[in-house]
C-alpha cells in the first residue's frame, strides 16, 4: 500500500516523497483512513512505529479548509513532555512545506509573552503540555471552545506523570462534538478507562500486542555488583567493547544518578551530555541537538528521554538501572532498532533486581538472555573500602580514612591495651572528685525549681494578677437613654 491510496491530499503526499518515503508503516495504513473520515480513533502500538505521523498527515489534509480565529485553535495536540512536543511541531514543519498553517508550541521553559503573540494571532494547529496550556486558559489568554480534534499521545505516560486530572480538565473544555485521537504504547486499566470516557464508539488500532519489543533488539542482561562503582565499571567495560556502537543513551532511574554517572563517564574520558527533568529548556534542547546531530555519542536520561523521542541512527540503550516499571523497558529500549534497523539493548541487573526483571519477563512475554555469567552465578564483589554505597556503610561504623583525627583514632584502637590502660586510671580520679559537687549542686537547683513550683501553687492569681493593662483602667464615659 503507497499514501496516494489512504486519501491524502496531493500536498501532503509530495511532501512524505519529499521526505524519503514511500510506503506507510501498519499504524499509519489503518489510522489515516479513519481520521480522514472524522471517526474517534484508539491507537496502539509500540514505540517508534510511526505514531506521530499517524495523526500528524491526516490533520494536515483536513486543515486545508478553514482558517485560524485569535485564540481560538482550530486543533489541539496534548504531549507529556517538552522533548516529544516540540519532536511534532518538528512533524509538522516538515509535512506542512507545501501548507501555509500556523502552528504554536505551549511548554515550559519559554516566555509567556511569545506564546500568547503566536496565539493571539490565531492558530491551526496548538501543541502543548498540560500544565503549560491550562496556564494560558487561566490567565484568559486562550479558548478551546473551537477546536475541532483533539490528540491525546502517549497517554500511559501521561498516567505515570500525574497528568490525568489535567486531560480530565481539558476534555471538558473542549467541544462536545470533536473529534479524539487516543494513542498510547501500552493500555493498562487504567487508560482503558480513559480512553472509554473520551472517545465516542472509536476504531481501536491495534498494530502489535501491547507492550511488545521489536525484533530487530537484541536484548541481554549483564550481571553486576550491588556497589555503584562496579556499575559504573561495568557500563565502562560495556561502552568499550560494544560492537558497531555508534551513539548510545544510557538510562537511569533518578536524575540525580544522571548527574554523577554523567560526571563519571566525563571524568574517565568519554564524550558525553545529560538530559533530565529538571535541566532548563534552553540546556535540554542543546544536549538533545549534540546528540542528534553525532558532535556527542552518549546520551545520560532519565526516563524525560524514554518516550517518543525521534532519533533513528541511535545503535545502543544501555539500561544503567532496572526500570522500577515493566512498561518503561519497552520505551527505554524503543530508542534503539527503529524504523527497520537493527538495535542492541543491555541491561546491567545486580542483587536486588530480581523482581522488577520478572515483571519485565512476564511483560514482554519471553524471558531476557544473559550476557556472561547470571546473577546467580556471578562471585561475590570482594571489599573496595571507601567507594560508592561502601563509604556510606564506613561512616556509619564510625571509620574515617585520611589524615586528621581518624588516624589518631586508627593508632589508639591498635595500641597495645596495657598502654591505653593508665589513660584511663589517670583520668579516673578526676572524676571520681568532681562528681560529689555535681550531684550537691544538681540537688540545689532541683530542689530551688520544688520550692519555686510549690510557692507559686499556693498563692492564688486574682483578676490578671499584679498587672493590669493601663487601657482597662481608663474611665468609661456611658451616655445615658433618651
Amino acid at each position: 500500500m503507497s499514501f496516494a491510496e489512504l486519501g491524502l491530499s496531493e500536498k501532503v503526499q509530495q511532501a512524505v516523497a519529499t521526505a524519503g518515503y514511500t510506503q506507510p508503516t501498519p499504524i499509519q495504513a489503518q489510522a489515516i483512513p479513519h481520521v480522514l473520515a472524522r471517526r474517534d480513533v484508539l491507537g496502539v502500538a509500540q514505540t517508534g512505529t510511526g505514531k506521530t505521523a499517524a495523526f500528524t498527515l491526516p490533520m494536515l489534509t483536513l486543515l486545508e479548509s478553514g482558517r485560524a480565529r485569535a485564540r481560538m485553535p482550530r486543533t489541539l495536540i496534548l504531549e507529556p513532555t517538552r522533548e516529544l512536543a516540540a519532536q511534532v511541531e518538528d512533524n509538522f514543519d516538515k509535512y506542512g512545506i507545501n501548507h501555509k498553517l500556523s502552528v504554536a508550541l505551549l511548554i515550559g521553559g519559554v516566555s509567556f509573552g511569545d506564546q500568547d503573540a503566536k496565539i493571539t494571532r490565531g492558530v491551526d494547529v496548538l501543541i502543548a503540555t498540560p500544565g503549560r496550556l491550562l496556564d494560558h486558559f487561566e490567565r484568559g489568554k486562550l479558548l478551546l471552545t473551537g477546536v475541532e480534534l483533539l490528540v491525546i499521545d502517549e497517554a500511559d505516560r501521561m498516567l505515570d506523570m500525574g497528568f490525568i486530572p489535567d486531560i480530565e480538565r481539558i476534555v471538558k473544555l473542549v467541544p462536545f462534538t470533536r473529534q479524539t485521537l487516543f494513542f498510547s504504547a501500552t493500555m493498562p486499566p487504567e487508560i482503558q478507562r480513559l480512553a472509554d470516557a473520551f472517545l465516542h464508539n472509536p476504531i481501536k488500532v491495534e498494530v502489535s500486542r501491547p507492550a511488545s519489543t521489536a525484533s530487530t533488539i537484541t536484548q541481554r542482561l549483564i550481571a553486576t555488583g550491588r556497589e555503584d562503582y562496579e556499575q559504573r565499571e561495568t557500563l565502562r567495560d560495556l561502552i568499550r567493547n560494544a560492537t558497531d556502537l555508534q551513539n548510545a543513551i544510557i538510562f537511569c532511574n533518578r536524575k540525580r544518578d544522571v548527574a554523577v554517572l554523567h560526571r563519571s563517564l566525563q571524568k574517565h574520558g568519554f564524550s558525553v551530555v545529560a538530559l533530565h527533568g529538571d535541566m532548563d529548556q534552553h540546556a535540554r534542547m542543546a544536549a538533545l541537538d549534540s546528540f542528534r546531530s553525532g558532535d556527542t555519542p552518549l546520551l545520560v536520561a532519565s526516563d524525560v528521554a524514554a518516550r517518543g523521542l525521534d532519533i533513528p541512527a541511535v545503535s545502543h540503550v544501555f539500561n544503567y538501572d532496572v526500570p522500577h516499571h515493566a512498561e518503561d523497558y519497552v520505551h527505554r529500549i524503543g530508542r534503539t532498532g527503529r524504523a527497520g534497523r537493527t538495535g542492541f539493548a543491555f541491561t546491567l541487573v545486580g542483587p536486588g533486581d530480581e523482581k522488577s526483571l520478572a515483571a519485565i519477563e512476564k511483560l514482554i512475554g519471553q524471558p531476557i538472555e544473559w550476557e556472561g555469567p547470571t546473577l546467580a552465578e556471578r562471585p561475590a564483589s570482594e571489599a573496595r573500602p571507601a567507594r560508592g554505597r561502601g563509604r556510606k556503610e564506613e561512616r556509619q561504623r564510625g571509620g574515617r580514612r585520611g589524615g586528621g583525627r581518624g588516624e589518631v583514632r586508627e593508632e589508639a584502637q591498635h595500641a597495645p591495651r596495657e598502654e591505653r590502660a593508665p589513660q584511663r586510671e589517670e583520668r579516673a580520679p578526676q572524676r571520681e572528685e568532681r562528681a560529689p559537687q555535681r550531684a550537691h549542686e544538681g540537688r540545689e537547683k532541683k530542689a530551688g525549681r520544688d520550692r519555686s513550683r510549690h510557692e507559686e501553687a499556693e498563692a492564688p492569681v486574682i483578676g490578671l494578677g499584679d498587672h493590669v493593662p493601663a487601657f482597662l483602667l481608663r474611665p468609661v464615659a456611658i451616655k445615658k437613654a433618651k
